[in-house]
């Protein structure tokens, strides 16, 4: 295999769809057979390009780089192009992505470029993992898979294959993606393939995912592309993988399964917030209740954060005519949590006599999830604004962090996690917990004047974890069940 550079910088060969010397460069419409095929795409006769080296793309073009041996990244930002090139993972906290990544850049299998245009003139495959965000409308923002799709346009050739990765909402594979590579390239529909094949993947364990946690599902606007598709992953996957009856209902797919989370954590946190008046703990009647084979209650929390599930309503609710007011009465829920949260603190804190405006109050866990160095939608942010807008001097620590600018936006002093036991608080909030806070000295928290007041989030203290003379109240189990969110802690610290 070739230098990484030396092949980027070389012009792709001329293709046709069954060269005379039995060689399969082109993975759409060609005649040869299948198992030629796989093992042209695996000895690097078909060049792969993977759009956007972020959080889901880098792990991607790594296991298409340990696969095929010959893949080019491309990303607009020259500095997660130049580490990589460098052999570097720019992705943290994902384990073995850093050893793939250099291992392959190494080998010569994975190049990187910050002009999409130039991996289009020399991939047989792309592969588009763009994100999609919202707009301040609350709209998708497709200008990312817009300008991705425009630059494989131009280098799009007959034979080629295009797989969407990123999450969209449906019909965008149909209505907006294919008629864009249509007239970008000047070929028709038949001459390429195209088919949605929806990441599956999850932050902290990427690699496992794409390599087969669970099987692959693709979908492409005609036959043959979904066959490309199924053959190319299948290679990939370890699971195998489900071909859907069109690229829609593979779009639909993805999107659904972020739906469902985002409901059933509303009905999660709804219940939850009756854990005072039925004085029970919740979370142990949905523990029992999803004993029931039919029943698969999530659990309650302070919100829902990440680039997922906050998000993917929207590609529904937005996009079509077709009114969704359960998936807009889920959002409204979720997104009450944060808000739920601080009132649960202001009611444990009025019990000690203490205003909530005359508060020190520690944020524990800014991420949205444990071992996630992401921000993204947190419940953190609103909790913090929230806990600042009533008057709060808010604290928040996160060993994962390295930048607390959006935070300290709202009004929050960041502290090194080291230095927590150095200061006292009179309540402290537990939003993402951390492993790291397993240490936490609860005893030197305690203001001198009174009883440290803990309001956990996630159910995530051990029946000893807090001292005694501590309060704490869990949302979805409240204080033992009982509605005195300030009962002392040897009756509700169970948690």
């Amino acid at each position: 295999m070739t230098d990484p550079e030396s092949r980027l910088d070389e012009q792709r060969p001329d293709r046709t769809d069954s060269p005379s010397d039995g060689t399969v460069d082109s993975p759409y419409g060609t005649t040869a057979p299948a198992d030629r095929q796989r093992a042209a795409l695996t000895d690097g006769s078909i060049p792969v390009a993977v759009y956007g080296l972020g959080k889901m793309g880098l792990p991607l073009a790594a296991v298409f780089a340990d696969v095929t041996g010959n893949v080019v990244g491309a990303d607009v930002d020259p500095a997660v192009v130049d580490s990589i090139e460098d052999g570097d993972c720019h992705v943290k906290r994902e384990p073995g992505l850093a050893e793939l990544v250099r291992e392959t850049v190494d080998e010569g299998a994975l190049a990187a470029t910050p002009e999409p245009s130039k991996a289009a003139n020399r991939a047989a495959i792309h592969v588009v993992v763009v994100p999609t965000p919202l707009t301040d409308e609350r709209e998708p923002d497709l200008a990312a898979l817009d300008a991705a799709v425009e630059a494989i346009g131009s280098g799009l050739s007959p034979g080629d294959a295009v797989f969407v990765e990123c999450t969209v909402p449906p019909r965008t594979t149909t209505d907006r993606i294919l008629p864009a590579l249509e007239g970008e390239s000047g070929l028709s529909r038949g001459e390429f393939g195209l088919a949605c094949c929806p990441e599956r993947t999850s932050s902290g364990r990427a690699l496992e995912d794409i390599r087969g946690a669970y099987p692959k599902v693709v979908g492409g606007v005609d036959d043959e592309s979904t066959r490309v598709a199924e053959l190319v992953y299948g290679e990939l996957n370890d699971q195998g993988v489900i071909p859907a009856a069109d690229a829609t209902t593979a779009e639909a797919v993805k999107v659904f399964e972020g739906l469902y989370r985002d409901v059933n954590i509303a009905l999660a946190n709804e219940l939850a917030t009756f854990t005072d008046e039925f004085g029970i703990d919740v979370r142990e009647a949905i523990d029992l209740a999803n004993t029931q084979p039919y029943c698969d209650i999530h659990d309650p929390g302070p919100g829902v954060g990440g680039h997922c599930i906050p998000y993917y309503p929207y590609f529904v609710i937005e996009p079509f005519e077709t009114d969704a007011p359960l998936l807009r009465t889920a959002r409204a829920v979720n997104d009450s949590m944060p808000a739920y949260t601080v009132d649960r603190l202001e009611a444990a804190l009025s019990e000690t006599g203490t205003a909530l405006g005359d508060a020190s109050v520690l944020v524990l866990g800014l991420t949205y999830r444990p071992g996630v160095e992401e921000i993204r939608a947190s419940p953190a942010l609103a909790i913090t604004e929230k806990l600042d807008e009533r008057g709060a001097a808010v604290y928040g620590v996160d060993p994962l962090l390295e930048s607390f600018d959006e935070f300290e936006r709202r009004g929050l002093t960041s502290i090194p996690l080291g230095a927590v036991d150095d200061q006292e608080f009179d309540a402290a909030v537990i939003v993402t917990p951390h492993e790291e806070f397993e240490a936490l000295d609860w005893d030197a928290l305690e203001p001198d004047d009174g009883k440290l007041v803990v309001v956990d989030g996630r159910d995530a203290l051990a029946d000893d974890a807090v001292p005694d003379a501590h309060r704490v109240y869990t949302i979805g189990t409240g204080s033992d069940g009982a509605t005195d969110s300030t009962v002392e802690a040897e009756e509700g610290t169970d948690v």
